[in-house]
């Protein structure tokens, strides 16, 4: 991990955030029909295709599935709605002013941001500069998304209170978070999320 306005030791201490947990309930396997021997074999009666299809998942895992979409729209929306402190790099923004401080993580630039003065000093501990005078400015949520985003030129999203363990947040740079236009999911040809 490369950070813009100095170095990072790496991956290994960046904490899991609650996003994780919603990849991971995207990202399950679809589950078979109930037909026992296609849930065996992967095909129906007759068929001679390998192919599974998949179909959607058991109504318990779809609710839990809805109920954590609705929470992270919740979160995302209050974070749209939040003034957060935004500290500045040492290298130059747009317009030959000082950027925001960013970190490239797996190819995708993140905007760090912090809630509060406290959630700011809790980073500076952990990347052992404490005494470091950190200067940032207040922007609101929805402005680092819909405005910053999209001016960084590269894959970019924002991470909140990245020092806070499971009580940070990511917004990756996907549809229904940043503009589609910048999104990595947007399929530009079809107009529509990847």
């Amino acid at each position: 991990m490369a950070e813009h306005g100095g170095a990072v030791d790496g991956p290994q201490g960046i904490p899991r955030s609650r996003l994780a947990g919603y990849a991971e309930m995207m990202d399950t396997p679809a589950v078979m029909t109930s037909s026992r021997e296609y849930r065996e074999t992967g095909t129906r009666q007759g068929e001679q295709s390998s192919v599974q299809e998949p179909v959607p998942p058991p109504a318990s895992s779809t609710s839990e599935a809805a109920v954590r979409r609705r929470e992270f729209a919740a979160l995302l929306g209050e974070f749209r709605r939040t003034a957060v402190l935004v500290p500045l790099g040492d290298g130059p923004g747009p317009d030959s002013e000082r950027g925001l401080l960013t970190v490239d993580l797996g190819g995708i630039r993140f905007i760090l941001a912090f809630s509060d003065e406290q959630a700011l000093a809790r980073y500076a501990v952990a990347r052992g500069e404490p005494s470091r005078e950190w200067t940032y400015q207040m922007i609101l949520g929805a402005r680092l998304l819909d405005v910053a985003v999209p001016a960084a030129g590269v894959p970019c999203g924002v991470a909140l209170d990245c020092a806070d363990g499971e009580d940070g947040m990511v917004f990756p740079p996907v549809c229904g978070i940043v503009p589609d236009e910048v999104a990595v999911d947007f399929d530009s040809g079809t107009g529509e999320p990847a």
